[in-house]
Protein backbone atom coordinates (compact mmCIF):
# COMPACT_ATOMS: atom_id res chain seq x y z
CA UNK A 1 0.00 0.00 0.00
CA UNK A 2 1.60 3.47 -1.08
CA UNK A 3 1.93 5.68 1.71
CA UNK A 4 2.45 9.35 1.80
CA UNK A 5 5.90 10.78 2.83
CA UNK A 6 6.97 11.71 6.16
CA UNK A 7 6.37 15.06 5.50
CA UNK A 8 2.38 14.46 4.70
CA UNK A 9 0.39 14.10 7.53
CA UNK A 10 2.10 17.34 9.12
CA UNK A 11 1.54 18.96 6.20
CA UNK A 12 -2.20 18.58 6.22
CA UNK A 13 -2.17 19.81 9.94
CA UNK A 14 -0.41 22.76 8.80
CA UNK A 15 -3.00 23.31 6.36
CA UNK A 16 -5.86 22.75 8.22
CA UNK A 17 -4.19 25.12 11.01
CA UNK A 18 -2.64 28.03 9.43
CA UNK A 19 -5.76 28.15 6.97
CA UNK A 20 -8.51 28.19 9.71
CA UNK A 21 -9.32 31.97 9.59
CA UNK A 22 -9.43 32.23 5.93
CA UNK A 23 -11.06 28.94 5.00
CA UNK A 24 -14.14 30.09 4.32
CA UNK A 25 -13.33 33.64 2.14
CA UNK A 26 -11.06 30.74 -0.09
CA UNK A 27 -13.91 28.54 -0.47
CA UNK A 28 -16.21 31.21 -1.22
CA UNK A 29 -14.66 31.98 -4.21
CA UNK A 30 -16.84 31.52 -6.93
CA UNK A 31 -16.48 28.98 -10.17
CA UNK A 32 -13.35 28.22 -9.14
CA UNK A 33 -12.83 24.26 -9.05
CA UNK A 34 -10.15 21.78 -8.61
CA UNK A 35 -9.53 18.25 -10.55
CA UNK A 36 -7.29 16.08 -9.24
CA UNK A 37 -6.11 13.06 -12.11
CA UNK A 38 -6.48 9.66 -11.50
CA UNK A 39 -4.43 6.77 -12.71
CA UNK A 40 -7.57 4.91 -12.97
CA UNK A 41 -8.81 4.43 -16.96
CA UNK A 42 -12.44 5.35 -15.92
CA UNK A 43 -11.21 8.75 -14.20
CA UNK A 44 -9.48 9.62 -17.67
CA UNK A 45 -11.61 12.37 -18.94
CA UNK A 46 -12.58 14.82 -17.15
CA UNK A 47 -15.55 17.57 -18.36
CA UNK A 48 -15.28 21.38 -17.83
CA UNK A 49 -18.73 23.39 -18.16
CA UNK A 50 -18.39 26.96 -20.35
CA UNK A 51 -20.85 29.74 -20.95
CA UNK A 52 -20.99 32.30 -24.13
CA UNK A 53 -18.67 34.90 -24.24
CA UNK A 54 -17.26 34.19 -20.81
CA UNK A 55 -14.04 32.79 -20.35
CA UNK A 56 -12.33 29.84 -18.57
CA UNK A 57 -9.21 29.34 -17.36
CA UNK A 58 -7.66 25.56 -17.17
CA UNK A 59 -4.56 25.87 -15.13
CA UNK A 60 -1.69 23.63 -14.69
CA UNK A 61 1.20 23.01 -12.57
CA UNK A 62 3.26 22.34 -15.19
CA UNK A 63 4.06 24.36 -18.59
CA UNK A 64 1.71 23.26 -21.23
CA UNK A 65 2.76 22.42 -24.76
CA UNK A 66 0.72 24.73 -27.41
CA UNK A 67 1.70 22.85 -30.28
CA UNK A 68 0.20 19.13 -28.85
CA UNK A 69 -2.88 21.09 -27.40
CA UNK A 70 -6.12 20.96 -29.42
CA UNK A 71 -10.25 21.34 -29.54
CA UNK A 72 -11.67 18.73 -32.38
CA UNK A 73 -15.08 20.33 -33.99
CA UNK A 74 -14.74 23.78 -32.10
CA UNK A 75 -15.17 25.98 -34.90
CA UNK A 76 -18.03 28.05 -35.19
CA UNK A 77 -19.06 27.11 -31.03
CA UNK A 78 -15.59 28.70 -29.39
CA UNK A 79 -12.86 31.11 -30.20
CA UNK A 80 -9.11 29.85 -31.42
CA UNK A 81 -7.53 27.95 -28.24
CA UNK A 82 -4.84 29.83 -26.50
CA UNK A 83 -2.04 28.75 -24.00
CA UNK A 84 -0.44 31.16 -22.18
CA UNK A 85 2.82 28.97 -20.70
CA UNK A 86 0.67 26.90 -18.10
CA UNK A 87 -2.97 28.39 -18.44
CA UNK A 88 -5.13 26.89 -21.66
CA UNK A 89 -7.85 29.48 -22.05
CA UNK A 90 -11.45 28.91 -23.62
CA UNK A 91 -13.73 31.39 -24.69
CA UNK A 92 -16.77 30.21 -26.51
CA UNK A 93 -18.68 32.22 -28.95
CA UNK A 94 -22.18 31.32 -27.97
CA UNK A 95 -23.93 29.39 -24.88
CA UNK A 96 -23.10 25.84 -26.11
CA UNK A 97 -26.78 23.32 -26.06
CA UNK A 98 -26.88 20.58 -23.35
CA UNK A 99 -26.55 17.62 -25.60
CA UNK A 100 -23.03 19.58 -27.04
CA UNK A 101 -19.35 18.18 -25.82
CA UNK A 102 -16.29 18.91 -27.31
CA UNK A 103 -13.27 16.99 -27.33
CA UNK A 104 -10.01 19.04 -25.67
CA UNK A 105 -6.94 17.26 -25.08
CA UNK A 106 -4.37 19.29 -23.41
CA UNK A 107 -0.40 18.10 -23.20
CA UNK A 108 1.80 18.85 -20.74
CA UNK A 109 5.91 19.64 -21.67
CA UNK A 110 6.91 16.08 -20.29
CA UNK A 111 4.08 14.54 -22.49
CA UNK A 112 1.37 14.03 -20.22
CA UNK A 113 -1.78 14.15 -22.57
CA UNK A 114 -5.02 15.31 -20.21
CA UNK A 115 -8.60 14.49 -21.97
CA UNK A 116 -11.36 17.10 -21.45
CA UNK A 117 -14.75 17.46 -22.61
CA UNK A 118 -16.04 21.17 -22.75
CA UNK A 119 -19.91 21.19 -22.00
CA UNK A 120 -22.78 23.73 -21.35
CA UNK A 121 -23.13 24.59 -17.46
CA UNK A 122 -24.21 21.71 -15.13
CA UNK A 123 -27.46 22.38 -13.57
CA UNK A 124 -27.38 22.07 -9.92
CA UNK A 125 -30.21 19.28 -9.62
CA UNK A 126 -28.61 17.06 -11.67
CA UNK A 127 -26.37 15.78 -9.15
CA UNK A 128 -22.71 16.09 -8.30
CA UNK A 129 -19.84 18.39 -6.76
CA UNK A 130 -18.81 20.45 -9.65
CA UNK A 131 -20.08 24.20 -9.68
CA UNK A 132 -22.66 25.64 -12.42
CA UNK A 133 -19.75 27.30 -14.17
CA UNK A 134 -16.28 26.97 -14.18
CA UNK A 135 -14.21 30.18 -14.71
CA UNK A 136 -10.88 28.47 -13.59
CA UNK A 137 -10.12 25.11 -12.97
CA UNK A 138 -7.18 24.37 -11.23
CA UNK A 139 -5.81 21.05 -12.69
CA UNK A 140 -3.09 18.60 -10.15
CA UNK A 141 -0.94 16.07 -11.32
CA UNK A 142 0.93 15.64 -7.91
CA UNK A 143 -1.80 14.63 -5.30
CA UNK A 144 1.15 14.89 -2.74
CA UNK A 145 1.92 18.73 -3.54
CA UNK A 146 0.94 21.29 -1.07
CA UNK A 147 -1.24 23.10 -3.70
CA UNK A 148 -2.87 19.90 -4.84
CA UNK A 149 -3.54 19.19 -1.10
CA UNK A 150 -4.64 22.52 -0.32
CA UNK A 151 -7.06 22.71 -3.24
CA UNK A 152 -8.63 19.27 -2.03
CA UNK A 153 -8.84 20.57 1.58
CA UNK A 154 -10.81 23.61 0.33
CA UNK A 155 -12.86 21.34 -1.75
CA UNK A 156 -13.62 19.28 1.11
CA UNK A 157 -14.56 22.52 3.39
CA UNK A 158 -17.01 23.73 0.54
CA UNK A 159 -18.39 20.24 0.71
CA UNK A 160 -18.92 20.80 4.22
CA UNK A 161 -20.53 23.98 3.86
CA UNK A 162 -23.14 22.90 1.12
CA UNK A 163 -24.08 19.98 3.74
CA UNK A 164 -24.41 22.30 6.18
CA UNK A 165 -27.00 24.59 4.10
CA UNK A 166 -28.76 21.48 2.64
CA UNK A 167 -29.57 19.85 5.75
CA UNK A 168 -30.62 23.29 7.78
CA UNK A 169 -32.94 23.67 4.68
CA UNK A 170 -34.55 20.21 5.14
CA UNK A 171 -34.71 20.88 9.21
CA UNK A 172 -36.52 24.34 8.38
CA UNK A 173 -38.81 22.13 5.45
CA UNK A 174 -39.52 19.68 8.20
CA UNK A 175 -41.18 22.35 10.41
CA UNK A 176 -42.92 24.27 7.36
CA UNK A 177 -46.76 24.52 6.94
CA UNK A 178 -46.30 24.73 2.66
CA UNK A 179 -43.92 22.03 2.39
CA UNK A 180 -46.63 19.89 4.90
CA UNK A 181 -49.43 21.16 2.64
CA UNK A 182 -47.13 20.45 -0.22
CA UNK A 183 -46.80 16.51 0.92
CA UNK A 184 -50.41 15.72 1.46
CA UNK A 185 -51.44 16.71 -2.02
CA UNK A 186 -48.23 15.00 -3.32
CA UNK A 187 -49.56 11.77 -1.54
CA UNK A 188 -53.29 12.49 -2.69
CA UNK A 189 -54.52 13.80 0.83
CA UNK A 190 -56.52 15.93 -0.45
CA UNK A 191 -59.07 16.03 2.04
CA UNK A 192 -56.76 16.65 4.53
CA UNK A 193 -55.72 20.00 3.48
CA UNK A 194 -57.81 23.71 3.22
CA UNK A 195 -57.75 23.32 -0.71
CA UNK A 196 -60.37 22.89 -3.27
CA UNK A 197 -59.88 22.26 -6.97
CA UNK A 198 -60.87 25.23 -9.03
CA UNK A 199 -60.00 23.81 -12.12
CA UNK A 200 -57.31 21.04 -14.27
CA UNK A 201 -56.66 19.78 -17.81
CA UNK A 202 -55.28 17.01 -19.45
CA UNK A 203 -52.36 17.14 -21.92
CA UNK A 204 -50.18 14.63 -23.52
CA UNK A 205 -47.59 14.52 -26.13
CA UNK A 206 -45.09 11.74 -27.71
CA UNK A 207 -43.71 10.56 -24.27
CA UNK A 208 -45.93 11.69 -21.90
CA UNK A 209 -49.46 12.15 -20.55
CA UNK A 210 -50.04 14.60 -18.41
CA UNK A 211 -53.11 16.40 -16.04
CA UNK A 212 -53.18 19.62 -14.46
CA UNK A 213 -54.37 20.58 -11.07
CA UNK A 214 -55.55 23.82 -10.03
CA UNK A 215 -56.41 24.73 -6.26
CA UNK A 216 -57.34 27.76 -4.30
CA UNK A 217 -56.59 28.45 -0.69
CA UNK A 218 -57.38 30.51 2.27
CA UNK A 219 -54.19 32.43 2.02
CA UNK A 220 -52.16 29.82 -0.24
CA UNK A 221 -52.72 28.42 -4.17
CA UNK A 222 -51.46 24.83 -4.77
CA UNK A 223 -50.46 23.16 -8.15
CA UNK A 224 -50.14 19.11 -8.58
CA UNK A 225 -49.25 17.69 -11.71
CA UNK A 226 -49.87 14.33 -12.86
CA UNK A 227 -47.07 12.74 -15.26
CA UNK A 228 -47.48 9.13 -16.41
CA UNK A 229 -44.28 8.03 -19.51
CA UNK A 230 -45.49 6.73 -22.53
CA UNK A 231 -41.75 6.99 -24.00
CA UNK A 232 -40.15 3.49 -24.74
CA UNK A 233 -36.39 4.87 -24.01
CA UNK A 234 -34.82 6.31 -21.34
CA UNK A 235 -36.69 7.18 -17.89
CA UNK A 236 -37.70 10.59 -16.88
CA UNK A 237 -36.18 12.38 -14.72
CA UNK A 238 -37.30 16.08 -12.57
CA UNK A 239 -34.75 18.87 -12.83
CA UNK A 240 -36.02 21.76 -11.69
CA UNK A 241 -39.12 24.07 -11.02
CA UNK A 242 -39.39 27.88 -11.43
CA UNK A 243 -41.92 30.12 -10.05
CA UNK A 244 -41.75 33.33 -11.71
CA UNK A 245 -43.76 36.89 -12.45
CA UNK A 246 -44.29 35.83 -16.56
CA UNK A 247 -42.12 33.48 -18.61
CA UNK A 248 -39.22 35.23 -19.22
CA UNK A 249 -38.13 36.43 -15.60
CA UNK A 250 -35.29 35.79 -13.71
CA UNK A 251 -36.94 36.31 -10.26
CA UNK A 252 -38.09 33.25 -8.83
CA UNK A 253 -40.73 33.30 -6.40
CA UNK A 254 -40.70 31.22 -2.84
CA UNK A 255 -42.67 28.27 -2.88
CA UNK A 256 -42.73 24.39 -1.80
CA UNK A 257 -42.46 21.46 -3.93
CA UNK A 258 -42.49 17.86 -3.03
CA UNK A 259 -42.95 14.85 -5.44
CA UNK A 260 -43.59 11.39 -4.86
CA UNK A 261 -40.42 10.33 -7.16
CA UNK A 262 -37.73 11.78 -9.02
CA UNK A 263 -37.11 9.95 -12.06
CA UNK A 264 -40.41 8.03 -13.60
CA UNK A 265 -40.10 4.96 -15.50
CA UNK A 266 -41.73 4.03 -19.02
CA UNK A 267 -45.49 3.15 -17.71
CA UNK A 268 -44.64 4.72 -14.49
CA UNK A 269 -46.66 7.61 -13.06
CA UNK A 270 -45.73 10.06 -10.54
CA UNK A 271 -47.02 13.39 -9.31
CA UNK A 272 -45.41 17.01 -8.22
CA UNK A 273 -47.51 19.25 -5.71
CA UNK A 274 -46.30 22.96 -5.74
CA UNK A 275 -47.70 25.22 -2.54
CA UNK A 276 -47.58 29.04 -2.93
CA UNK A 277 -48.16 31.35 -0.07
CA UNK A 278 -50.03 34.51 -0.71
CA UNK A 279 -46.80 36.48 0.33
CA UNK A 280 -44.77 35.16 -3.35
CA UNK A 281 -48.06 37.06 -5.26
CA UNK A 282 -47.63 40.11 -3.61
CA UNK A 283 -46.09 43.36 -5.72
CA UNK A 284 -44.19 45.91 -4.65
CA UNK A 285 -47.78 48.15 -4.21
CA UNK A 286 -49.56 45.07 -2.31
CA UNK A 287 -51.58 44.05 -5.32
CA UNK A 288 -51.69 40.41 -6.05
CA UNK A 289 -50.13 39.31 -9.58
CA UNK A 290 -50.29 36.15 -11.58
CA UNK A 291 -47.32 33.70 -11.11
CA UNK A 292 -45.89 31.17 -14.09
CA UNK A 293 -45.14 27.83 -12.81
CA UNK A 294 -42.58 26.04 -14.82
CA UNK A 295 -41.56 22.46 -14.47
CA UNK A 296 -38.04 21.05 -16.79
CA UNK A 297 -36.98 17.44 -17.43
CA UNK A 298 -33.96 16.32 -17.02
CA UNK A 299 -32.54 16.95 -20.70
CA UNK A 300 -33.54 20.84 -19.39
CA UNK A 301 -36.41 20.71 -21.89
CA UNK A 302 -39.69 22.66 -20.67
CA UNK A 303 -41.53 19.61 -19.54
CA UNK A 304 -44.98 21.79 -18.70
CA UNK A 305 -45.98 25.43 -17.99
CA UNK A 306 -48.68 26.46 -15.29
CA UNK A 307 -50.69 29.64 -14.98
CA UNK A 308 -51.14 30.55 -11.00
CA UNK A 309 -54.10 33.49 -11.18
CA UNK A 310 -53.78 35.34 -7.99
CA UNK A 311 -57.23 34.19 -7.61
CA UNK A 312 -56.60 31.12 -6.38
CA UNK A 313 -55.82 32.83 -3.01
CA UNK A 314 -59.11 32.66 -1.25
CA UNK A 315 -59.14 35.50 1.40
Amino acid sequence: MRTLPGFGYGLIAVLVVSSAAQARDERDKPAVRAIMLSEHPADGTHSVYVKGQVVTTLRFEQTVDPSKTKMMGWEGRLEPLAVARNKVILEPIRDLHRDEGIPLVVTLIDGTEIPFLVKPPWRKNDGGWPPILDQQVDVFKNRESYASMYAALMDALKKNDTLTEENERYRKEENSVDHALATLLANGEVKKTPFRRKRYWRAKNEDMDMKVELFEGPGKAAVVIHLKNTDYGQPWAFDGAYLTRDFTSYTARPFALRMDRGVIAHGQSGKIAVVADKSAFETGGGQLADLFLQIFRGDGLLQVAVAMDHTLIRQ
